[in-house]
């Protein structure tokens, strides 16, 4: 119901761009360019977590970028999902050919879940709205892209707030895991890529909006990872044989933001970012 007045409101009140407040436009033209800076690039957070998977962000968390998602997050701007999903559209084409290469095959996009409190909280789900605008996205540009929204959390999580990068690893420790059926959709997806296009599997890439300091990709990627054999024998044997061959680890992973904490350029590969702080 909060979400549906959300969206009733947006239509007949004043707006104002969601990055810097100028008033009749829900994203002014710079804010908007804010959102793809210069062009998807691999972040990784400082110290790495163990089992994270390669990132790509499209800007840094900082100015108008930053107020955008909160405005999109927290304020419930649902307009702003089309051009947070064009940004991470763009970090995921990224993320895909760095472990596929170009024209790769179908695209499946993993959301990392939010608690069902939050979703209460807020009226809506953001990264899975935003996961499917970047779907919608890549298939307008020709892309075979879906979201598979396969995770969520099995256990209590405390708020992340004031936790530093070992609290937020502990804290997430072990908290996602796989929901009955998707690894058969997984195996599903990553099947069609032989049968559609010869590839031998889609892309999984896992999404969110943001990442700091990798805590919740990793054990989304974790979580992931753990269906790669266990679910082999209730999946039929066509599929059971792309899964087998291939599995479900995670090698890709992208992002709209990462925190510009600690923020500075990697002098020994100019299209990467060096992040560290704390993370949503």
């Amino acid at each position: 119901m909060r979400g549906w007045w959300r969206e009733i409101a947006g239509l007949v009140l004043p707006v104002a761009c969601g990055g810097c407040g100028r008033p009749r436009t829900e994203l002014c033209p710079e804010c908007a360019a804010a959102l793809t800076g210069t062009g998807p690039r691999r972040v990784r957070p400082a110290p790495e977590p163990a089992g994270l998977p390669a990132v790509h962000a499209a800007a840094p968390y900082t100015g108008a970028v930053r107020e955008v998602l909160l405005a999109h997050k927290e304020r419930g701007a649902l307009g702003l999902a089309g051009p947070l999903g064009d940004a991470l559209a763009g970090a995921v084409e990224a993320a895909a050919e760095a472990v596929a290469g170009a024209g790769g095959g179908p695209l499946l996009l993993v959301p990392v879940p939010s608690s069902r409190r939050s979703v209460r909280a807020r009226g809506h789900d953001p990264t899975r709205r935003i996961a499917l605008a970047a779907a919608a996205r890549l298939r307008r540009a020709g892309r075979d892209a879906r979201v598979a929204p396969v995770l969520r959390q099995r256990r209590y999580v405390a708020d992340q707030a004031g936790l530093g990068a070992r609290g937020r690893l502990a804290n997430l420790s072990g908290a996602l895991e796989v929901v009955p059926g998707g690894a058969r959709l997984l195996a599903a997806a990553r099947a069609g890529g032989a049968a559609e296009t010869g590839n031998p599997a889609g892309t999984v890439v896992l999404v969110d909006d943001l990442m700091t300091t990798g805590a919740s990709l990793a054990e989304a990627a974790r979580a992931l990872g753990a269906v790669h054999l266990s679910f082999i024998s209730e999946i039929p044997h066509g599929l059971a044989a792309a899964s087998a061959q291939h599995g479900f680890e995670q090698r890709a992973a992208a992002v709209i933001a990462s925190s510009p904490a600690s923020f500075e350029i990697n002098r020994n590969s100019p299209r990467s970012w060096i992040v560290a702080g704390g993370e949503r």
